[in-house]
C-alpha cells in the first residue's frame, strides 16, 4: 500500500513548476535527521504533496516517488539520502498553511506541529482532506 508524504521547498530555489518542467528530479538537500528518516521510508509509487515555503506557505501540487532512497551522490556522506520524484498535477487551488491550521482535522499534522520539518508523513485521511480543500 502506498504511503503519503509532504515535501517542502522554497519556490525561489526549486518550485513545483520547475518539477513540472523537468518531469523528474532528484529531491536532495535534506539534512535534518527526522526528515532523512522519512525519506528513507519512501518507496516508488508513494505520493507526495509539494509545499511552497516563503511567502506562499501553501500546498501547490502532487508528485510521485519514482525511486527508492539512495545515498546522495553529491554529498559524500552515506547518511544523506535522496529520492527521485515525478511531477504530478498542480492542485486546482493552493491549500494554504492558514487554512490547514484553521481546520481541526489537522491538529496532529506535522505541518502544524513541527513547522520547520521539510519532509513529513501524511495520513490517508489528511491526504483526502487536503485534496478536498484544494477542490480536487
Amino acid at each position: 500500500m502506498a504511503s503519503f508524504w509532504l515535501l517542502k521547498t522554497e519556490p525561489s530555489t526549486y518550485s513545483f513548476d520547475d518539477l513540472t518542467t523537468a518531469r523528474r528530479a532528484v529531491w536532495d538537500g535534506v539534512g535534518n535527521a527526522t526528515a532523512l528518516s522519512h525519506l528513507r521510508k519512501m518507496r516508488p509509487g508513494d505520493q507526495a504533496l509539494i509545499y511552497h515555503t516563503g511567502t506562499e506557505k501553501a500546498i501547490i501540487g502532487v508528485a510521485r516517488i519514482a525511486s527508492a532512497p539512495y545515498p546522495d551522490p553529491k554529498a559524500g556522506d552515506p547518511r544523506l539520502v535522496v529520492v527521485e520524484l515525478e511531477a504530478g498535477k498542480r492542485l486546482p487551488a493552493p491549500v494554504t498553511l492558514a487554512a490547514i491550521k484553521a481546520d481541526p482535522r489537522f491538529a496532529d499534522f506535522a505541518l502544524v506541529r513541527i513547522g520547520r520539518l521539510s519532509v513529513m508523513p501524511v495520513t490517508a485521511e489528511q491526504w483526502q482532506a487536503i485534496l478536498a480543500l484544494a477542490g480536487g
